[in-house]
Formats: structure tokens, C-alpha cells, sequence
């Protein structure tokens, strides 16, 4: 129920999908995400054409990617549940992405041999995409946050209302956010399911010196995904790193 649920909250978003579809078109094919999900980001690289591998370690959210796609879509993305930290296709791709703040949620160590993985994994001149909640905005945040209703979607199989709220505790190097799906039924019941996300609070610099330290070349930093600068109260991190 989850993948669903995940799908539907974050299919409503949608300002992210160009510039993905910008790097793809600049790299070409064949391209890699990891954290693909339910395929939010990758189910539309793969209908504009693109040979699209995923990579998760989420059976569920993989099931229901894999149920989602049209038969239409070729080639078929390939799909693979593994670590982001421990991983082999046995190819080079020229673009490796990692979109829906994904790159938060690991830690230094599993960071590090991420980068490992995704080196060898990237041909000269391939990019590495990330993009990252601010760190600096979330580390303005109160420390603590009660659930809130901030958005509604309607649930795919029963078209009731599914509202989505989140509270969130923060210490000075993690945030941990609790998200509730509460489907309200016809009769008045309420049915909910949570799940918690936590993301590491590392400033923008440090992420960078680990890209860097991987062996990869800063090629560029964004503060939102029209391409606006980097400061302190954008809403997003984005970096790009090439392979030289």
C-alpha cells in the first residue's frame, strides 16, 4: 500500500522532470537512476525514448514500477533491487542520477562507497545528478513539529480522499520526518499508514568535497531546477559532477 500511496503524493510533483530530461538529452542514452521508486522520474525518461536502468533496494516500490509500465514503452527500463553502496552492471552509463532527495537519507559511509560504485559505473565524461533538500533550511527548521495536513490526493483504487500530513523531530545533524496517509473512508473511518524518512543534515560544501574527493569534477550547483543559483534559502541542492 505504501508504493501506492508514495506514487500518488509524489506523482503531483512534476516542476523536477525537465531538468532531468534536460541532462539526458544533453548525455543521451543509456542512463541510471538510483532510488527509482515507483518510477516517478524514470517512467517518463523511458517514455521520451531513453534507455533507462533503475536501481532500488525496495521490492515493493520496484513491483509497482515494473506493474505501472505500459507495454508501449520500449526499450523496457531494466530493473534492479540492490544497494546503492554495493552494485554491478558491468557497464558505463553517461549520466547517473539521484533525484527525490534520495542522497540525504545516507549516511557518510554509505555515501562514500556510493560514489565508489557510481564511478566505476560512469564512462569519461559521464554526470553524476543530485539533488538534496537545503541543508540549511532544514537546519532552520523548530526542532520539533506536530502532524499538519498539507496535502490531499484522491486514492487510485477507491477515489476517496487520502490526506497527507508530516511532523518531524530535528537534532543538529538529522532530521527525522514521519509522513501519514490517513484514506478517509465513506463511513467516517480513517485509515492510516506511516512511514519515516530520515535525512542527514550535511552542509552543501561537504557534499561537494566528498564528489570531489570520488575522483569526479564539480560542474555545476543550482538552488532550484530552473537552474537559480545556490544560496541559503532556496529550496533545493542540486549539483552535477563529470567524470573526467
Amino acid at each position: 500500500m505504501l508504493a501506492l500511496y508514495f506514487h500518488a503524493h509524489y506523482g503531483l510533483d512534476v516542476e523536477d522532470l525537465p531538468f532531468w530530461k534536460s541532462l539526458a538529452e544533453k548525455q543521451g542514452g543509456p542512463l541510471l537512476e538510483l532510488g527509482c521508486g515507483t518510477g516517478r522520474v524514470l517512467i517518463p525518461l523511458a517514455e521520451a525514448g531513453y534507455a533507462a536502468w533503475g536501481i532500488d533496494k525496495d521490492p515493493e516500490m520496484l513491483d509497482f514500477l515494473q506493474g505501472n509500465l505500459s507495454p508501449n514503452v520500449l526499450p523496457a527500463p531494466h530493473l534492479l533491487e540492490a544497494d546503492f553502496s554495493d552494485f554491478n552492471l558491468d557497464r558505463q552509463f553517461p549520466l547517473v542520477i539521484v533525484p527525490c532527495n534520495t542522497w540525504s537519507t545516507l549516511d557518510a559511509d554509505t555515501r562514500r562507497r556510493a560514489l565508489g560504485c557510481i564511478t566505476r559505473h560512469l564512462n569519461s565524461g559521464g554526470l553524476l545528478a543530485v539533488s538534496v533538500p537545503n541543508p540549511q533550511v532544514l537546519l532552520d527548521l523548530p526542532p520539533n513539529a506536530k502532524p499538519e495536513v498539507e496535502d490531499e490526493f484522491e486514492h487510485p483504487l477507491s477515489g476517496d480522499p487520502v490526506q497527507v500530513s508530516s511532523a518531524w523531530k530535528r537534532s543538529k545533524d538529522r532530521l527525522t520526518v514521519t509522513w501519514h496517509y490517513d484514506h478517509l473512508l465513506p463511513d467516517g473511518d480513517v485509515q492510516r499508514t506511516s512511514v519515516e524518512v530520515t535525512h542527514e543534515l550535511v552542509a552543501a560544501e561537504r557534499y561537494l568535497e566528498e564528489v570531489r574527493s570520488a575522483g569526479l569534477a564539480i560542474e555545476a550547483t543550482y538552488g532550484e531546477f530552473d537552474g537559480s543559483p545556490y544560496t541559503a534559502e532556496t529550496e533545493n541542492f542540486i549539483f552535477v559532477a563529470k567524470k573526467l
